[in-house]
């Protein structure tokens, strides 16, 4: 689990193709204690897993499988390019952005990046079907960045991006037509899925009362 509070930037060295999956090479620029074989990794807000870590450079290597790279911008990026990284959380750390999974749902495109006083609005444009989960005020995930919706319709979000997020994210290199890793809020999520029996209920479903018989269709043995 990640909290969307990226902790640095990281160049892609190699880019190996393994049949439908990538085998990255990722150079942290900042910091990294106690390396783990096998810890998870935020790159662009996507989880990847370290297979190897070289203490020369230092860089680490992680495998991107085809369905990540088919729902994710990691495919389209270079070697010489820059991710957004953050480790996985842990226990009692401090806990300042939204939980985070590491799953992306779709790839947005940048439509507009605006000066508003010292920050920047984007908007962002994205497949209607994925509005459901994302309301005004909430949380988003975007490029492994935790960002909250300032506004938001059917396939588009804008967000704010405050001048310290600007200056130490890949937020800078943004322009229109940039593909970006969204993930919506996970708790959006599950309650959308445990709602999803009573989407569309009649009005005879929606008036049944609690009763003995209703207790034991749904499965409490009285």
């Amino acid at each position: 689990m990640f909290t969307g509070l990226v902790e640095g930037q990281g160049r892609i060295e190699s880019m190996e193709k393994r049949g439908g999956d990538m085998l990255f090479r990722f150079h942290p620029l900042f910091a990294w204690d106690a390396p783990e074989i096998g810890e998870s990794v935020a790159c662009n807000g996507v989880c990847l897993t370290m297979e190897t870590w070289i203490p020369t450079g230092p860089s680490f290597t992680a495998f991107a499988s085809a369905e990540t790279l088919s729902c994710s911008n990691l495919g389209g990026l270079s070697v010489g390019g820059l991710v957004n990284m953050e480790r996985a959380m842990a226990m009692g750390d401090r806990f300042g952005g939204h939980i985070v999974s590491g799953h992306v749902d779709t790839v947005a495109r940048v439509e507009s990046v605006r000066n508003v006083g010292q920050s920047r609005c984007v908007r962002l444009a994205f497949e209607a079907e994925w509005s459901t989960q994302i309301v005004p005020k909430g949380s988003v995930t975007l490029d492994g960045i935790s960002l909250t919706v300032n506004d938001c319709g059917p396939g588009f979000l804008e967000v704010n991006i405050i001048p310290e997020t600007w200056r130490v994210t890949t937020v800078a290199n943004w322009r229109a037509g940039t593909a970006v890793n969204l993930e919506t809020d996970v708790i959006g999520k599950y309650v959308k899925h445990l709602m999803q029996p009573y989407a569309g209920a009649g009005t005879a479903a929606r008036e049944e009362r609690v009763t003995m018989d209703f207790l034991r269709r749904n499965g409490f043995g009285l």
